[in-house]
């Protein structure tokens, strides 16, 4: 999903010849284990090797994520005390980011002068020449900083810490080539390691990824474990090969942590107010097709609606807390229904965007089950929380460690997550057929219903007839139009592009498609916002499609501002996006059930983007409004108390300077919201978490 970061870093800098005199020895090395959602998935090996009063960090990063390499490259030169004098970074941050970029800085080290540049020009000491992509800046380096980019390569967090803690644990670190970064120590703790108990040291930093990671340092001052996420913002962990055995006290314990600051988050946002509410002169949009109420009173107490219709004929209990909301608008709280809740920080974007429901499609089971019930009992800052349980089959597409390779394990970790309250299981790729009916089959019995993605060998037929009952991701149902003898598994890059692009949605093949699911009543979620921001052409700035990026917090927006498609296969993007919007809408004129969700592409706005294309696509602003809000409480069979507005409903709604019935934009307009009968401000939930507000 996501972006392509481009950074290139060298760092130039004077040292005394008498430095590279001898020849080094490797000093130290060690090696740690990466896992993504808990599974092993590779390692890095790291060396620092001594150079007189230097100290040089070469590090190799790899792990293979379904199927894809990710390789990341670092080499890291600092003074005794951890002051950086180099950096080099080259590689890959995930399937879909990669990371290229070129910083030339000067520093004055034991009374060394200025030196010749490159292209023959003076620099004059503390100078940094930043180059990221065709983009070139100069900058003066802070008093206090140290060279860094994102989470990876752990080593090199490694050599922060240790510079952190060399140069008096400052409040704040700034960041090359961009950023700053802020350290907390939360204590010491006590591990169990082959036996033993180890005593390390808590931190959390933020500002290297979007929200908050753990790590641990140990009394040897090496990093033994970090909890994170990747630039995907999945779920992410690296450990000391010789602390592997306590992973799963490490992510419990990070667990913790992120739950003490969502609840933190819920205590101390201003503008956050409970009680009983008249929502006083707005226009109310109840989503179920009647006409708007004009001049309409909502009255919500408990968590409930209590009264909605005409200000004249409603009555406004003596202790309600009066809203004047004349000339704004009021439709029910927005739906996602392709979150991966992995971070914290989704909560307050979620609320800050409108969305007062997700249902989140895979995650790590104690870490979703500890969020969902904190914020769905009111004791942390969330929407309304539904969950699908994630599983997958052994292959080398598998992620997480939730595997059902025989009927005996679809029946274990179908009962598991019923029995922890989730109202779904998801089939990932690499699940055999017979096991997706042994699934669907369990999950049936125990009232829960189906969704995921068509596992690799399968076609979008073969996943419903076998019980599916919703399906992730509209590319499941444009494969079903391609000519038989065709195998995209075997064509790759431009053929496979090319081949898309011929689709036909009006072909005999698309109308068998669309008639299938409506006889199967299948839900489909597109997640096309995120399609679109793959094929978008490169040429075209990301700022210009989605505006949003403009406001993100500055730690994601280098991942998504570059991509795209090049010159040569931008056509082709757009002639994919083209027939996805054509087989949505011929999908959705039959009857099939179309469904919001984003997975994950611009945190917040990519839920007004789904929207909107759906309009694009040919949906009445109604319809596209009906998709994000009504269409799903249906699907996940609680429209009896969510997605309308009616009395006795969850008190879940939306409060909009603009007509959304006018164009389905205007749902960006979000002047207040109201989750599960609390009433948040906008603002400061997108500044908790480092966004610009709207």
């Amino acid at each position: 999903m996501k972006s392509i970061l481009r950074v290139f870093i060298t760092l130039l800098v004077v040292v005394p010849f008498a430095s590279f005199a001898q020849i080094p020895k490797p000093h130290e090395s060690g090696t740690f284990l990466l896992h993504k959602f808990e599974q092993a998935i590779g390692e890095e090996d790291y060396t620092i090797t001594p150079e007189g009063n230097t100290r040089t960090l070469k590090t190799d990063f790899k792990f293979s994520d379904r199927g894809v390499e990710v390789p990341l490259s670092a080499t890291l030169r600092t003074l005794d005390d951890y002051l950086p004098l180099s950096f080099v970074i080259k590689g890959k941050t995930s399937r879909m980011s990669d990371i290229d970029t070129d910083v030339t800085i000067s520093v004055e080290i034991a009374g060394a002068p200025s030196f010749q540049g490159k292209d023959n020009s003076v620099v004059t000491p503390h100078n940094v020449a930043i180059r990221q992509g065709k983009d070139t800046r100069t900058v003066t380096a802070p008093q206090t900083f140290f060279t860094i980019s994102g989470y990876a390569p752990v080593a090199v967090q490694m050599e922060m810490m240790r510079y952190w803690r060399a140069h008096g644990q400052p409040a704040e670190i700034a960041t090359l080539p961009s950023g700053t970064v802020k350290i907390q120590d939360r204590g010491a703790q006590t591990m169990q390691i082959g036996g033993r108990d180890v005593q390390v040291e808590r931190y959390t930093v933020q500002g290297l990824i979007w929200g908050m990671e753990t790590l641990w340092m140990d009394g040897a001052n090496n990093l033994a474990a970090l909890v994170s996420t990747d630039a995907e913002f999945d779920h992410f962990e690296a450990v000391r090969e010789e602390y592997e055995s306590a992973l799963t006290s490490f992510v419990a314990s990070a667990a913790r942590d992120e739950m003490a600051a969502l609840t933190e988050m819920s205590q101390l946002l201003p503008g956050r107010r409970t009680g009983t509410f008249a929502f006083v002169g707005a226009t109310v949009i109840d989503v179920t097709g009647k006409p708007p109420i004009p001049n309409a009173t909502v009255i919500t107490s408990g968590g409930k609606i209590t009264a909605v219709g005409q200000s004249s004929e409603v009555s406004i209990p003596a202790d309600a807390q009066r809203i004047d909301v004349t000339g704004k608008y009021i439709i029910p709280g927005l739906w996602d229904m392709h979150a991966h809740y992995e971070q914290v920080e989704w909560g307050p974007i979620y609320l800050a965007a409108g969305v007062t429901t997700v249902r989140d499609v895979g995650n790590e089971f104690d870490f979703i089950t500890q969020v969902r019930d904190a914020v769905n009992r009111g004791k942390a800052l969330g929407p309304h929380m539904l969950n699908a349980g994630i599983v997958d089959g052994d292959g080398p597409y598998a992620i997480g460690l939730t595997r059902v390779n025989n009927a005996e394990d679809a029946e274990k970790w179908v009962r598991k997550y019923h029995d922890a309250g989730f109202e779904q299981m998801k089939i990932y790729s690499s699940v055999k057929e017979e096991n997706v009916k042994a699934i669907c089959r369990d999950a049936h019995q125990l009232g829960m219903t189906v969704t995921g993605h068509i596992p690799i060998g399968m076609n979008a037929y073969q996943g419903v007839d076998d019980g599916m009952d919703m399906i992730n991701h509209i590319h499941y149902i444009t494969d079903l139009l391609l000519p038989k003898d065709v195998d995209l598994t075997k064509r790759g890059g431009p053929e496979r592009l090319k081949i898309l692009a011929a689709v036909d949605v009006n072909s005999p093949g698309g109308k068998k498609a669309v008639a299938f699911f409506k006889e199967h009543g299948t839900v489909i979620d597109p997640t096309v916002a995120l399609l679109e921001m793959r094929f978008r052409p490169a040429s075209e700035p990301a700022e210009q499609m989605e505006p949003g990026i403009a406001r993100v917090a500055p730690e994601l927006r280098e991942q998504l501002v570059s991509g795209g498609m090049p010159p040569e296969l931008a056509p082709y993007g757009q002639k994919i996006m083209q027939h996805s919007l054509e087989l949505i809408e011929a999908l959705h004129r039959a009857g099939v059930p179309i469904v919001a969700g984003t997975d994950q592409a611009v945190p917040g706005f990519s839920v007004y983007r789904e929207i909107e294309l759906y309009q694009q696509a040919g949906f009445t602003p109604m319809e596209a409004l009906q998709a994000a809000t009504i269409v799903p409480a249906r699907a996940m069979k609680v429209d009896s108390e969510s997605g309308s507005i009616a009395v006795g409903k969850r008190a879940d709604l939306d409060v909009l300077d603009a007509n959304p019935l006018d164009n389905v934009h205007n749902v960006c307009t979000v002047r207040a919201v109201l989750a599960d009968g609390v009433l948040y401000d906008p603002k400061p939930l997108w500044e908790s978490v480092g966004f610009k507000p709207q």
